[in-house]
């Protein structure tokens, strides 16, 4: 049987949302080992002079605990 944890983290980047997803991921592998999935749970965009300056994700990461 496996221990499973899920911590949510926030990610913001200025060209997409995969971009943010991937730097959540990456961000949270610095402390993290045994990472299993990540699940968006909402995106949003900051918005300047009427474009897109910023996506932002909001991920919920699954870990194994060992």
């Amino acid at each position: 049987m496996s221990v499973m944890k899920v911590i949510e983290v926030m990610a913001n980047s200025t060209e997409s949302w995969e971009d943010a997803t991937k730097k959540a991921v990456k961000h949270a592998g610095k402390s993290l080992k045994h990472i299993k999935s990540a699940y968006v749970q909402s995106q949003s965009v900051v918005v300047k002079d009427n474009e897109v300056s910023e996506f932002r994700v909001n991920v919920k990461i699954t870990f194994e605990v060992k």
